[in-house]
């Protein structure tokens, strides 16, 4: 089993050109899949085998998404196989997925997200690029690793342009707003060490997703917020207040690096405040 899920990963780098985190999930669900399958050959594996393997992971509770992404994995799986001829039949097409939770994204309000901004203080290197890095999230909604990424030869501090490399190793370019380029350009003058990435640690080397996440929430708890706050959350406040202040959904859309409107269309949702504000001024009779 082990030799075909390497060539199925293979495939997802080289012919798909699949990120490196996405072919992560990728082959962590199938070495969980490889590990219950045991000696079982693979001509022996069918319909059945698939449901009880997906019995097995209900055992372990996981969230229905974390489910639905392991279905979609063996999904991917199988059609690879069939295709490539090493088995007759797909067992996996007929795999009803469970039905997924609808949460909204958790968001702060304006003068949350300006509070928890303006945290980092003081005049040392590590807060500036802690001011930075908080400003950035906010100010151009990208995730986490393509903040990480980030090269200073991608961040055009004159035009107020992000080079983003995101999913699937697709560009785009995305604004950055003066409060970001500023905090950038601060932090930049003040680091002790010169190198290609724009956000390093102590050691003068690139930061990592961890380590912005250990940076988010120490000012979680500087501020003395209750609520669980991720660098994500950034990035779905961003999205939240563009669409308050009128922004349409497909240029949000562009923005996030999302492929599928869909998937843009979860930050549709508004505050109580913005559904008056737009009754009252619409409706004759407000």
């Amino acid at each position: 089993m082990d030799r075909y899920i390497d060539k199925f990963i293979t495939y997802l780098e080289v012919e798909k050109n699949y990120s490196r985190h996405t072919t992560l999930n990728y082959s962590v669900d199938l070495r969980e899949f490889s590990e219950f399958t045991g000696s079982t050959v693979l001509e022996k594996i069918d319909y059945l085998f698939l449901r009880r393997f997906l019995a097995h992971l209900r055992t372990k509770e996981y969230l229905p998404r974390t489910l639905t992404r392991k279905l979609s994995t063996l999904r991917s799986f199988f059609k690879f196989l069939h295709r490539e001829g090493h088995i007759k039949n797909n067992p996996a097409t007929l795999l009803m997925s469970p039905k997924r939770e609808k949460l909204l994204p958790k968001f702060l309000t304006e003068e949350e997200v300006a509070q928890f901004i303006e945290m980092p203080v003081g005049d040392k290197t590590a807060s500036k690029r802690d001011r930075a890095i908080l400003e950035t999230l906010y100010s151009t909604g990208i995730r986490v690793s393509e903040l990480t990424g980030l090269n200073t030869e991608q961040v055009d501090l004159i035009s107020n342009i992000v080079k983003v490399a995101g999913k699937g190793k697709k560009e785009r370019l995305v604004p950055i707003g003066s409060k970001a380029v500023a905090a950038i350009r601060d932090y930049l003058d003040s680091r002790p060490k010169q190198a290609s990435a724009v956000f390093l640690n102590k050691n003068g080397t690139r930061l990592s997703t961890r380590s912005v996440c250990t940076i988010v929430h120490k000012y979680i708890k500087l501020m003395s917020a209750s609520r669980d706050i991720s660098p994500h959350v950034l990035r779905h406040t961003f999205a939240t207040h563009l669409l308050n202040r009128g922004a349409d959904l497909r240029s949000v859309q562009e923005l996030l690096g999302h492929v599928n409107l869909s998937t843009t269309q979860i930050y549709t949702h508004v505050t109580t405040d913005r559904l008056k504000k737009v009754y009252d001024q619409a409706h004759p009779r407000a």
